[in-house]
């Protein structure tokens, strides 16, 4: 009897050693973010191939954008926009804003074009849908057609950038950009999903509403640069390259939440693109923060798109819905992402992976690790695949129901090198019957939570060297949820045991090894 006890006793002090290194070794909120950033990028490494991502180049060419105090209280558009198309057609350069505070509509960024705002620049973006005219091709909630674009707008170019300290502000609260945008779950209303893309205008001349537009929205780009800038109140999403190639995005703050806050005004949208590197950065969003996507549904389904090779390092996510955030537009798939030393403080969930039946594809290979989360307002970790009534109606319910093209998933998944500073729950995983989360690999996590783990529809679980205190619950809610192994997981609950409620017929061949207390 004495040697099991003291194999457990020996197996704990060698488990607690593991995560007091990890402890020491993950970084803090004020050694990461936008006011970190150095000037060099580091050699990028990731458990998959991963370019070296380089800075684009640009030619030595400089011009400054002739304005003048007296068009302090204009629109500045037409001189900002000469300035780009003089310089993209003398072969490349930077376009660089004079200090002061100005007034613009959409710009478009051409090849070769560094547009940079230098700090002591506020660009104020227009409240008017006119001055984001003529309609061009975006997407827009994962969704194709002819709109707004983005604020700052570029299609099919190469070697992009923007640059600077300046500060970029989003339209009024109270605007007619905002009030004649499409609602984010009314798209299925208004959007004409037998038509081509090019085809659906939402111009107010088309039809009477518009899509909001994105902060900075390359579309189909290739060397894609965003570095240093601010943006403030974005009538949507903030930074969003959708079927680019070789984007860096670095030193960027958003603030889409205080004092305003701003409805799906997500941080960073990377949507059905690759080779992305995001780093140094800071958001603070009335929606998700660092968020990867890959179209919505049928029209997701029809475009087919991946987003793949993802880096993302050394950033902060405070107030957000998600601190990393899979989803829920999942339609060409996400794979090949890996998140690793970050700070998740104030956020609601830490690491995020939302799908719906509806949206089709999913995400698989996803890897985080080294990740600090610290007064998280709901899950550490949570899987969220059925979604609300409010955006896909019945399909919501917990009703198992057929496969089919629609039908998404969530599959390995590997979390590791964690501490967890207040949470309302370790893990919350809400599957979907006939597609569960499957094959999710977390370890070495030390986690200070109100309750434990929520575990529905899912396959094919492994906890591995936890260290998991609760101050308000110490159960285990398992629905359908089989083949788990919890395995050398210390358990510190206020009552000093660990309770399991089970259901579902699915649910079996869970094992407990080496826990305390045993199960």
């Amino acid at each position: 009897m004495r040697k099991p006890i003291f194999f457990l006793f020996v197996m704990a002090c060698i488990c607690q050693l593991g995560m007091a290194q990890v402890r020491s070794e993950l970084l803090t909120r004020d050694q990461v973010g936008a006011d970190n950033l150095p000037a060099e990028i580091t050699p990028i490494k990731a458990p998959f191939e991963m370019p070296q991502l380089k800075r684009p180049q640009f030619p030595s060419l400089q011009v400054k954008v002739g304005l003048r105090k007296r068009d302090r209280n204009r629109m500045v558009t037409a001189q900002i926009q000469r300035a780009i198309d003089q310089v993209h057609g003398r072969g490349g350069g930077s376009v660089v804003i004079p200090e002061g505070e100005w007034h613009t509509g959409r710009l478009i960024l051409k090849s070769n074009v560094n547009l940079h705002i230098p700090k002591g620049v506020v660009l104020r973006f227009s409240d008017k849908v006119e001055d984001y005219m003529p309609a061009v091709f975006t997407r827009s909630a994962g969704v194709e057609g002819m709109s707004t674009g983005a604020m700052i707008y570029a299609f099919r170019q190469r070697n992009i950038a923007v640059t600077g300290q300046g500060i970029l502000y989003g339209p009024n609260m109270q605007s007619e950009l905002r009030e004649k945008g499409i609602n984010y779950g009314d798209f299925d209303q208004h959007v004409a999903y037998d038509k081509p893309a090019t085809e659906r205008f939402y111009d107010l001349v088309h039809q009477p509403r518009v899509f909001s537009p994105a902060f900075i929205g390359p579309v189909d780009c290739r060397n894609v640069l965003i570095e240093g800038v601010t943006l403030v109140r974005s009538a949507f999403w903030n930074v969003v390259p959708t079927y680019c190639d070789s984007v860096i995005i670095r030193g960027v703050t958003v603030n889409s939440e205080t004092p305003d806050h701003i409805p799906c005004g997500d941080g960073m949208d990377i949507e059905s693109s690759r080779n992305v590197l995001i780093e140094y950065c800071t958001l603070e969003t009335g929606d998700d923060g660092f968020t990867i996507k890959a179209g919505r549904g049928i029209d997701g389904l029809r475009v087919n798109r991946p987003t793949e090779n993802v880096v993302i390092r050394y950033c902060l996510t405070k107030t957000a819905h998600g601190g990393v955030t899979c989803g829920s537009e999942t339609a060409g798939m996400i794979r090949d992402l890996y998140v690793h030393d970050c700070v998740f403080d104030g956020s609601t969930v830490g690491i995020r992976f939302k799908t719906r039946r509806p949206r089709g594809g999913g995400g698989e290979d996803l890897y985080y690790e080294r990740i600090r989360m610290q007064n998280l307002k709901g899950s550490a970790i949570g899987f969220d695949m059925l979604g609300s009534a409010l955006y896909v109606g019945s399909q919501s319910a917990r009703t198992p129901m057929p496969l089919n093209q629609f039908t998404p998933l969530y599959r390995n998944i590997d979390i590791r090198d964690i501490v967890i500073e207040g949470a309302t729950s370790f893990l919350k995983v809400i599957g979907i019957p006939e597609s569960p989360a499957m094959n999710v690999s977390i370890s070495n996590v030390t986690s200070k939570t109100k309750e434990l783990m929520i575990l529905h529809d899912l396959n094919h679980l492994s906890l591995t060297d936890c260290d998991l205190s609760t101050t308000g619950g110490s159960q285990i809610d398992i629905l359908d949820g089989r083949n788990m192994t919890f395995r050398n997981v210390r358990f510190h609950t206020p009552d000093g045991q660990v309770s399991m409620k089970k259901g579902g017929p699915l649910t079996e061949n869970n094992r407990f090894i080496n826990c305390v207390p045993g199960l």
